[in-house]
């Protein structure tokens, strides 16, 4: 009896709710209000909107009829991985990974914002360890290679390299002219270590803010490609995460359009084409 009890009050109170989210529109916000409140970790802002402005002042405002509009911060998910990994035969290595979540690349150093580029493919078809054979074989030489010289290297049965290399093609990864073997992607630099390369200590703080960029990519799906990507021995010890201040700097343009530019406010960089995702 306690289980029915349960079920049809479980059950009347989804009714309730349903009927409140459709006629009451205050719900949705009082609803949409409690979610934008919850505390999330952020990476530290470092620069102020009015230093950041002030800096690129030359560089975007072309003339006086050029004006800016008020400044927006916003926070775009990251993963933080803690991993240790093979860095040598002889040596291992330890050390901390920021990956986007919403453009699926790796940020190799923090200083400048460098980051990947070939990992967001690689997730979209869903590479396992046998494609980054091919994809780091032919990364590390430049992108390119013929097929002899790539069993040479794999050492492997020619119809298990005929697999391979049948795999990586369906998934569009590499492409074929002739006898030689391609990376499908434009200035491929997926040959990285599995570390970034952090300029000054990562301070992380708990903050209530509602401006969040909606993650596009599921941190497993991050864990799963950086697993096969970088083989035997990559371990990821802890995983959290975070989020990376951004400021959209917009400017009012004589014939009343706007141009939006992306600062990162963690080190007052520009940030590339890739992050303009809202």
């Amino acid at each position: 009896m306690r289980i029915i009890s349960l079920i049809t009050s479980t059950i009347f109170a989804i009714f309730i709710f349903t009927w409140a989210w459709i006629n009451y529109p205050e719900t949705r916000t009082y609803v949409a209000k409690l979610a934008s409140s919850k505390q999330f970790n952020t990476l530290e802002v470092r620069y102020s909107a009015e230093s950041i402005m002030e800096k690129y002042k030359k560089e975007l405002l072309q003339d006086a009829n050029h004006s800016y509009l008020d400044p927006d911060l916003k926070f775009h998910p990251y993963l933080l991985l803690e991993v240790k990994f093979n860095k040598s035969n002889d040596k291992t290595g330890e050390g901390v990974i920021l990956w986007s979540l919403v453009d699926g690349e790796m940020v190799i150093s923090t200083a400048s914002w460098d980051m990947t580029h070939g990992f967001k493919d690689c997730i979209g078809s869903g590479a396992d360890k046998d494609d980054f054979k091919i994809i780091n074989t032919l990364a590390a030489k430049g992108g390119s290679m013929d097929r002899e010289t790539l069993s040479k290297i794999l050492n492997i049965d020619n119809d298990v390299l005929d697999h391979w290399l049948d795999g990586c093609r369906r998934k569009n990864l590499i492409v074929q002219a002739g006898n030689n073997y391609r990376l499908h992607f434009e200035n491929p630099k997926i040959q990285v270590l599995p570390e970034t390369k952090i300029d000054q200590s990562i301070v992380t703080k708990a903050g209530k803010y509602k401006s969040r960029i909606p993650r596009k990519i599921r941190p497993s799906q991050i864990e799963s490609i950086a697993k096969s990507a970088f083989g035997n021995g990559f371990t990821i010890r802890k995983k959290t995460e975070i989020y990376l201040p951004v400021y959209s700097i917009v400017v009012q343009n004589p014939d009343g359009s706007t141009t939006t530019t992306y600062i990162n406010a963690l080190n007052g960089k520009r940030l590339s084409q890739s992050h303009h995702i809202e």
